[in-house]
């Protein structure tokens, strides 16, 4: 009984680890909203993209797609991260949250009208992406004001887990739905998902109000380049976003193609190739979260991004289904490790007044990275086939992690 008791004991320390951010009613608060909506950005983004493969026939075209969605992340996060250290972080997080639900209303009657092509979904995805590229920097900013610094990785890895928890219930949800009610369903649903998120933001009490800076927008964004110059190692870590996302992300988006054109199934089995990848990542979430503030950050990640090259390329060279829902479950278990620790390296890094315009920074490279991966995919898929080039892309992220750790040790000497 006595060794029950401790291993429940231990069990339950574990548990407050892992969640400790929790602790926060704020944060959880906030936690739960973006979790909700979440789900519901994920349920569409399941029906879009088949939806886009199944009106084109089109490997371009979905890479099109993806690049369109972020594209605007890239072209005006800098921006938009001058605004979050100006203005009320949640009010300009609230604007973002009403465009993004107006767009999948949109498409929900575009699609149940019958009215919905390609090019529709095309322009709400740059619109989406372009809502992100302000909401973006302000959520990122706003997190850590919601916790103590000690806990700010713990925060950052719940995040994790939130969007690919998320990355989970939302495909399989969304599954259900695309086959039983139809696509527009999918959409519709996410529409009504952001109200968690809108409501989540006004019960919320803004613990940083900017102060007049007496420059303007440039200058605001030279000083948040500079600083990320100036800062030891913060260079590597943002191209090493980068580089991750351009190399790693097409792994997800091709999922339709893989299902349809390697296995020659339907969208039941790109539903379970998709959750199994969120699951895969929702245990290097928790993984990281459980670790808390551990020391030598950057050569872990280091380590996690060779075993995600590893693993990307036993996936794309797997012609077993088997094989390749456990080869994607550990690649997006590495995945999203690299990701949680490689953010949680830069918030660390950062003091509060230069946040939005250092986060901004940070999700152009680490945003940027996925639309050209995806669209240069899609393009050389016309004479490349697809596992291919995943292959080439695995293999190029293996070498990279090998080289930081090796050679080029900034980051691994975090």
């Amino acid at each position: 009984m006595c060794g029950r008791a401790t291993h429940t004991r231990k069990d339950l320390l574990l548990f407050k680890k892992v969640f400790k951010a929790f602790h926060y009613p704020e944060f959880r608060m906030l936690w739960l909203g973006a979790c909700t909506s979440s789900i519901g950005t994920w349920m569409q983004k399941l029906a879009q993209s088949w939806l886009v493969y199944q009106l084109s026939d089109s490997k371009f075209m979905l890479g099109l797609d993806a690049f369109l969605g972020e594209i605007p992340i890239f072209l005006f996060s800098l921006i938009g991260g001058v605004i979050a250290d100006r203005l009320d972080r949640r009010k300009l997080l609230l604007c973002s949250q009403f465009v993004q639900m107006a767009c999948a209303f949109i498409l929900a009657s575009l699609f149940a009208s019958g009215l919905v092509k390609v090019w529709h979904i095309l322009c709400l995805s740059f619109t989406v992406g372009l809502a992100q590229a302000f909401g973006g920097p302000a959520y990122s900013a706003i997190v850590p004001s919601l916790v103590d610094k000690e806990d700010l990785p713990n925060a950052i890895a719940l995040n994790s887990i939130q969007f690919n928890l998320a990355r989970v219930i939302g495909p399989m949800l969304g599954g259900l739905a695309l086959t039983q009610l139809g696509a527009s369903w999918c959409f519709s649903l996410n529409g009504i998902s952001f109200v968690a998120v809108i409501i989540s933001l006004l019960l919320l009490k803004q613990n940083y109000l900017p102060k007049p800076t007496g420059i303007g927008i440039i200058d605001s964004m030279k000083e948040g380049i500079n600083f990320i110059r100036n800062k030891e190692a913060m260079t590597s870590l943002v191209a090493m976003a980068f580089l991750t996302t351009f190399l790693g992300i097409p792994i997800i988006v091709f999922l339709p193609a893989i299902a349809k054109d390697v296995f020659h199934a339907d969208s039941q089995t790109y539903t379970w190739l998709l959750s199994i990848s969120g699951v895969g990542s929702v245990a290097g979430a928790i993984t990281v979260a459980s670790l808390g503030h551990v020391k030598q950050k950057g050569r872990l990640a280091l380590m996690m991004l060779c075993m995600f090259g590893g693993f990307m390329m036993a996936f794309a060279l797997s012609k077993y289904l088997a094989l390749s829902f456990t080869m994607l479950f550990f690649a997006g278990a590495a995945m999203i490790s690299v990701f949680t620790m490689v953010t949680s390296l830069v918030q660390l890094i950062t003091p509060n007044e230069m946040r939005g315009r250092v986060m901004s920074a940070y999700n152009v490279a680490f945003r940027g990275g996925m639309p050209f991966g995806s669209f240069i995919v899609g393009a050389l898929s016309t004479s490349i086939p697809l596992t291919t080039l995943l292959a080439v892309n695995g293999g190029l992220m293996l070498a990279l992690g090998i080289y930081l750790l090796t050679i080029h040790r900034k980051v691994a000497n975090l």
